[in-house]
């Protein structure tokens, strides 16, 4: 059995304030790391880092859009100067698209989505890394998706920013795997989070049953599923795994 420590480690999650950001905050700190959650919802990214430092692990909760590049700079910046240094990160806030065919696919809706979901995990990924070359050790996991490996009708502005998460990945890892730092990438499946909750609301209640009637395993991924994935990746126990992109999808992508 391997054990995952983060004793004496810093790990830092985007979108950490609900959903599969906050079941890896939580699952970093159960695993001793001491850990920055950062949101655009300040006040729920607030409760979430006190309701884990009431339980007595050491946390930090920033608002950050990662959008904004000063407020990305900002919040790995404050990571380093509350715990010392950095050694984790997941690259995970993300928002979906207005449902709509390629030709029809409002503007300003394919920015926003661009902003958060590629543009963001470039920014943090930046940040990180000024910090962990000076450190030569690190580890990143960026949050893409099956939207990252195949498409999906009228999703294609956030299918083709989870592609580019994947470039991005493949890319940095590159630079940095001679240099102690490794970058994967997790493509979570059909996994039940607010996010899917907002999919229901807004008419995708019918694509999401299809979607499981595909899944081998028959059933939905659940949080803490995605956030073993990203411990496992920022571990030791996955210290020769780099520029990889893991589906955990109940086999989905098999098919």
């Amino acid at each position: 059995m391997v054990n995952i420590s983060f004793e004496n480690q810093v790990a830092l999650v985007t979108g950490a304030a609900s959903g599969l950001g906050l079941a890896t905050a939580k699952a970093f700190a159960a695993s001793g790391a001491s850990v920055a959650l950062a949101d655009c919802d300040e006040s729920a990214v607030r409760d979430a880092a006190e309701e884990l430092a009431a339980e007595g692990h050491r946390t930090l909760a920033i608002r950050c859009d990662v959008s904004d590049d000063a407020q990305v700079e900002a919040m790995v910046e404050q990571t380093v100067r509350t715990f010392g240094r950095l050694d984790a990160a997941y690259n995970n806030a993300g928002v979906q698209n207005v449902l709509a065919e390629t030709a029809d696919s409002p503007r300003e809706d394919y920015d926003r989505v661009m902003a958060i979901n590629l543009r963001g995990v470039w920014s943090c990924m930046k940040f990180e890394l000024q910090h962990m070359r000076r450190q030569r050790s690190g580890a990143i996991v960026n949050c893409s998706s099956l939207g990252g490996l195949v498409g999906g009708a009228e999703r294609g502005t956030y299918h083709a920013a989870k592609h580019g998460v994947i470039g991005l990945t493949k890319s940095a890892a590159l630079e940095y795997a001679a240099r102690g730092i490794r970058i994967n990438a997790v493509c979570p499946g059909l996994i039940w989070t607010p996010m899917a909750d907002q999919m229901v609301a807004s008419g995708q209640g019918e694509a999401l049953n299809a979607m499981l009637a595909n899944i081998p395993m028959g059933r939905h991924g659940r949080a803490d599923e995605i956030a073993d994935a990203v411990l496992w990746l920022c571990s030791t126990a996955a210290s020769y795994v780099t520029g990889q992109s893991i589906s955990v999808d109940g086999g989905f992508i098999m098919r």
